[in-house]
């Protein structure tokens, strides 16, 4: 009975896993491909985003992959778990834990499973229990170290600046009746003065014009 609860538990948070995965690396299940992945880590601050974007679709896949399949474990649930918990870093920290609130139910529920299976084995009914494989400790301690060396990597080279606010445009501001009435005045003596300095101009012309007797 265990086997077959392990195996239900690989099949359906891996499988799941690897499809989400696919999403982000192929694009199949209308997911986003590379370019939008690319886009949502640009988002997120981490840089490169090309880099880090196909590293968390990798991730993924393969993690929940060999997962579901039940090989080279514990490598694929210890892999599985770092795009959980950037998840939940970087997109649901400071958030009520509920997914209808935006929080990290669903990332925390996956890193249960995957911490599960990474305990207690694939089982019997798994390609590792078919073929007898066991994988040395020293791969398990090299996998959890890149997990956690690039997980904590991420985070701390993560850029947090936040983006320039985008300066909405101003209205001229409209002056006052009062200010609108010492206009208007200014302007008035300014045409007067004009005229008066057009009329001298045109007398001066004429005099000089005129015959001398």
């Amino acid at each position: 009975m265990l086997d077959a609860a392990l195996l239900v538990l690989r099949g359906v948070s891996g499988g799941l896993l690897a499809g989400h995965g696919a999403q982000k690396v192929f694009g199949a299940f209308e997911g986003p491909g590379p370019q939008g992945t690319r886009g949502m880590a640009e988002k997120l601050g981490l840089h490169p985003s090309q880099l880090w974007g196909h590293a968390a679709g990798l991730s993924e896949l393969v993690g929940g992959g060999l997962t579901a399949l039940g090989a080279l474990s514990p490598v694929g649930p210890l892999t599985a778990m770092a795009p959980m918990v950037l998840a939940t870093r970087l997109v649901h920290w400071n958030k009520p834990v509920w997914n209808s609130a935006g929080g990290a139910e669903l990332p925390l529920l996956n890193m249960a499973a995957f911490g599960t299976l990474a305990l207690a084995g694939p089982g019997r009914l798994s390609v590792d229990g078919a073929l007898g494989i066991r994988v040395p400790r020293w791969m398990v301690a090299l996998t959890a170290a890149g997990v956690a060396g690039g997980t904590a990597y991420a985070l701390a080279t993560r850029s947090t600046g936040d983006a320039p606010a985008k300066q909405e445009p101003v209205a001229p501001s409209i002056p006052d009746p009062e200010d609108r009435e010492e206009l208007a005045t200014a302007a008035q003596e300014h045409r007067e003065q004009e005229v008066e300095l057009r009329a001298e101009r045109s007398a001066a012309r004429r005099s000089r014009a005129q015959p001398q007797s």
